[in-house]
């Protein structure tokens, strides 16, 4: 049988925009090694589906690459090496701080699994990612982990404590996309809310936007990933009002609209605070559009539960919604709690 002609590293990315930023990282990373004929898959551990469709991928990828060298690495490898360890097409594991890592992808250093401990890392570095293949707007990574724990998120276990990037590292990236001749810049990472609070100063996300926008003034738009509600300070509200290129879009982190329910969450906000953001936002910033990550049929969500988030949605004029059903990960509280059943949790979602 003929063997396939060489290619160059793939990178298939799942998820959210940091798993964007560091898929460059990677594909940067295996390039430089003089990798050939390597795919490399950047899985998400945010659902059972996310990682479902990752191991669908790796299949397909087997099938369309039976000489290729597969390599598995983000979130849900992360979390599960073993599971992702057992499938016969996968060649290679690399943790969340390995993949960025290049000494990882050169041959020499081919262990079939490396995925040391997240939570020992407290420190978090800009990567100079130089260009994002097929993308108008560039991505700069200003924060990683999470310090709090949530009943249903799995990801601090996949991304580790919160750690933020030096102001001076994340204005030298940015200052070196804009000069490649990108015109947007999207700041990214697992929860950007809680920049700055490990650096010495403790700077605000509002304090890294203001000096970002006074250092590149030739920057045409800056964006934000999702944001917490409990967490945004006097600064980014002042910028929203008084900075033309800050995009007005804001996207909350709501997932519930329900105070019960947000409380068996452990979310830091109840409605009320929901409401109030929403309602700041449009203040200071007419024809801001506003957005919000949903989760339906938490455990223990009745109808009525369920149409008070409905009802949010509706009050707080919500445009775009990312919504998903309920999804127990294994070692989380929720997956503990009296399940709704699927098909209601499909349902809800699909409203």
């Amino acid at each position: 049988m003929k063997s396939e002609s060489s290619f160059a590293p793939e990178v298939l990315t799942f998820g959210c925009r940091l798993n964007t930023y560091e898929s460059e990282v990677i594909r940067r990373n295996a390039t430089t090694a003089g990798l050939k004929n390597t795919v490399i898959v950047n899985t998400c551990a945010v659902t059972a589906e996310a990682e479902r469709q990752a191991r669908q991928a790796i299949r397909r990828t087997r099938r369309k690459h039976p000489d290729a060298h597969i390599i598995v690495t983000g979130c849900a490898a992360q979390i599960s090496p073993r599971a992702f360890s057992a499938m016969p097409e996968v060649d290679q594991i690399l943790g969340n701080m390995e993949k960025l890592d290049p000494a990882y992808f050169e041959v020499s250093r081919r262990e079939r699994v490396r995925v040391n401990d997240i939570m020992s890392v407290t420190e978090a570095t800009t990567h100079m990612v130089g260009r994002f293949d097929g993308r108008a707007r560039a991505f700069v990574q200003i924060q990683n982990g999470c310090n709090h724990r949530c009943t249903f998120c799995i990801i601090p276990f996949g991304r580790g404590n919160s750690r933020s990037v030096p102001i001076a590292d994340v204005l030298t990236e940015s200052q070196q996309l804009v000069a490649l001749g990108y015109q947007e810049i999207v700041l990214t990472g697992v929860d950007i809310a809680s920049y700055g609070r490990d650096l010495p100063g403790e700077p605000s996300l509002g304090t890294l936007i203001r000096q970002l926008l006074r250092a590149e003034p030739k920057l045409a738009r800056l964006r934000l990933s999702s944001l917490d509600p409990a967490a945004i300070d006097e600064e980014l509200w002042s910028s929203l009002q008084s900075e033309p290129r800050l995009m007005p879009h804001l996207h909350f982190s709501i997932q519930a609209g329900d105070d019960l329910i947000l409380k068996r969450m452990k979310r830091r906000h109840n409605r009320s605070k929901v409401m109030d953001c929403c309602a700041r936002a449009r203040a200071l910033r007419p024809g801001v559009t506003l957005g919000a990550d949903l989760i339906a049929g938490f455990p223990t969500e009745t109808d009525v539960m369920f149409n008070r988030t409905l009802a949010l949605v509706q009050e707080c004029e919500l445009s775009f919604l990312h919504v998903f059903p309920f999804s127990p990960r294994e070692n989380t509280a929720a997956a503990r709690m009296p399940m709704v059943p699927t098909e209601i949790r499909r349902a809800r979602a699909a409203q």
